[in-house]
């Protein structure tokens, strides 16, 4: 069922599912926790507590306009940890935003971390090219709404040839990202663009890290998990067949194969 929290002077809303070591799952743009379905399954079956909120901005959270930093994005995550009462170090896995997401949580709570996984990321900072169309993709959202952005875009959230393969996955995927407060998008949109780089962070990692990517992202492709996985000592790299930049949707179970996999390392 789900819950809401008052953290940081907002409402998140979230699942908490499971009993065990807890596992935080963050979520991509422009999505909700809804992506993170199969995983909670498997991970709750396997003696996991998976919690999953949706950030603000996206779902049912509050949206605050404007720009929403990675920061922010950290300290909402650990504050429903806190919310929560766990006081044990959590597995931490993010998926693209989440992903970094899930570097700047590092970064600022290392020693609340026991694992991370990093999903269809990377970690270098904005470029000016970057900069400048993060912050004319937001201009249009907050213009136009998502559906041209969710047009544009679809075949690039999953390997093209997905969309048509994987009818299910693909109306799920477009659901929510036509679900996606605007508003809200926009303003990750613009955080994200101020970005730090994090490959140095990237060399200190000392807990067990999995970096997992779909062998047809387009948006991040293998080259940029390889060089996570060269920068993150004794890190594991998975590589998902027949999957773009969603392999937790459109290979469900050879990304949880993986994750399991690291997990009983």
């Amino acid at each position: 069922m789900t819950r809401t929290a008052e953290v940081n002077g907002i409402t998140v809303s979230f699942d908490d599912a499971g009993i065990g070591p807890a596992f935080v799952l963050v979520h991509g743009h422009p999505f909700d926790r809804s992506m993170w379905r199969p995983q909670v399954a498997s991970l709750t079956a396997a003696g996991y507590r998976v919690i999953t909120a949706d950030l603000r901005g996206y779902g049912r959270s509050t949206v605050v306009p404007g720009l929403t930093t990675l920061e922010t994005f950290a300290r909402d995550t650990f504050a429903l940890v806190d919310h929560l009462a766990i006081d044990d170090e959590v597995v931490l896995a993010g998926l693209s935003m989440g992903g970094q997401i899930a570097m700047e949580c590092y970064r600022l709570f290392p020693d609340r971390i026991c694992g991370l996984v990093l999903a269809d990321t990377f970690p270098q900072g904005e470029t000016p090219e970057g900069h400048a169309h993060r912050n004319r993709v937001a201009d249009q959202l907050l213009a136009e709404g998502m559906t041209g952005y969710v047009t544009e875009n679809l075949s690039k959230m999953l390997a093209a040839y997905n969309v048509e393969a994987m009818p299910d996955v693909a109306a799920h995927v477009r659901t929510m990202m036509l679900n996606a407060p605007p508003a809200g998008a926009a303003a990750a949109l613009r955080g994200r663009a101020e970005r730090q780089d994090y490959q140095e962070l990237l060399t200190k990692v000392s807990v067990p890290t999995l970096v997992v990517v779909g062998r047809d992202d387009e948006f991040t492709p293998v080259a940029d998990a390889e060089l996570m996985h060269r920068l993150i000592p004794d890190s594991t790299l998975a590589v998902i067949d027949g999957a773009g930049h969603l392999p937790n949707l459109e290979q469900p179970a050879a990304f949880n194969a993986a994750l399991h996999a690291f997990l009983d390392q």
